[in-house]
């Protein structure tokens, strides 16, 4: 998958889990997030579950790249001092 698509993929990750968490991250963090939630979930998803990886722009990709971010948020606003993991509001 090409850079750009992980950039889209990411940032509609981000934006769908922060609206599931209950965002409060900025733009930048939302697309950081998502981007790395969609690498944490396409790990957990193809290597630990053997169940679907992330391929490309589609569904599956998408809702597994969703899982992953929704897991780096939580992670990230147990492990970063407060207001840290939450950009300029």
């Amino acid at each position: 998958m090409g850079i750009i698509a992980w950039i889209v993929l990411g940032a509609v990750a981000g934006f769908i889990a922060n609206l599931i968490m209950g965002g409060g991250e900025g733009l930048i963090m939302t697309v950081v997030l998502g981007i790395v939630g969609a690498v944490v979930g396409g790990f957990v998803a193809g290597t630990v579950l053997h169940v679907a990886d992330v391929t490309g722009l589609n569904l599956t990709s998408l809702l597994v790249a969703v899982f992953g971010a929704v897991i780096v948020i939580f992670v990230a606003r147990r492990v970063l001092p407060r207001g840290a993991s939450r950009a300029a509001r």
